[in-house]
């Protein structure tokens, strides 16, 4: 009989160890909690967030200037953004796991408490308030993109390209995809009907841009990250520059 040939032969299968489920929260709560540190640090200990034509995330739009408030200027915005962020559904689920550790993974994995209220009292009922802080963000990225448009131009030498300004160009846009891809976004365009197909049997408009947005809330959790570092990364060049640290770097 013959031997079958060495490449018509089953071949043995790797099966992969499943990643232990505590990594992910712990990573959560060493990235979060660092941010967080470094938000407080930020918000707590300075008075401005502007060098030259750039403004800090942190301290867009400068509502001390306009009313002449000039003591802890971030904390006048800085509790919008953050709300926001921490109302979000993906952060949600984030923070539980990593920091409340419940749950610490799937249900699977048993919860360490008595019973679960869920978001019915305080202080987690504020979550349900996410929709609302959605609009104030959306004020916010005005303005930061405002920011990001005037950081370009430096008076009378004109328009110039720098590393600060490329990085709250970035800045602007990664916020934007993460605040467009919001589930409070994919709400309000289309989630809270209970039809979509009642006008002649066709796809309605808010159909359309529901759908659209629901595809961009498959990278919700992405451009969560990806923002969440680029307002980091852009505070810190900034404040850098203020403290004369580094300077600004001209590209053209």
């Amino acid at each position: 009989m013959a031997q079958p040939l060495e490449s018509e032969k089953p071949k043995a299968r790797t099966v992969k160890r499943p990643r232990p489920y505590w990594v992910e929260p712990l990573v959560t709560m060493v990235i979060l909690g660092a941010w967080i540190l470094y938000s407080l640090w930020e918000v707590l200990f300075h008075n401005t967030g502007t060098y030259h034509n750039y403004v800090s995330p942190y301290f867009s739009p400068q509502v001390g200037n306009w009313f002449g408030w000039h003591v802890l200027d971030a904390l006048y915005v800085a509790w919008v953004p953050f709300l926001f962020r921490f109302s979000c559904y993906y952060y949600r689920k984030e923070y539980y796991r990593g920091f409340f550790w419940d749950p610490p993974a799937c249900y699977a994995v048993d919860a360490p408490r008595p019973r679960y209220s869920g978001e019915t009292k305080w202080p987690l009922a504020i979550n349900n308030l996410h929709r609302y802080f959605w609009y104030l963000a959306l004020i916010v990225l005005i303005f930061l993109w405002k920011d990001a448009i005037q950081a370009f131009w430096f008076g009378k030498a004109g328009f110039e390209v720098r590393v600060g300004n490329l990085l709250m160009l970035v800045n602007a846009v990664l916020l934007t995809a993460y605040t467009f891809s919001c589930h409070a976004f994919r709400h309000m365009v289309g989630g809270r009907k209970d039809c979509f197909s009642c006008q002649d049997g066709k796809p309605s408009t808010s159909y359309k841009l529901w759908h659209k947005v629901s595809e961009w809330n498959v990278f919700h959790g992405t451009w969560a990250w990806a923002s969440l570092f680029s307002v980091w990364a852009t505070d810190l060049y900034i404040r850098l520059l203020i403290m004369h640290v580094i300077h600004d770097v001209r590209l053209f």
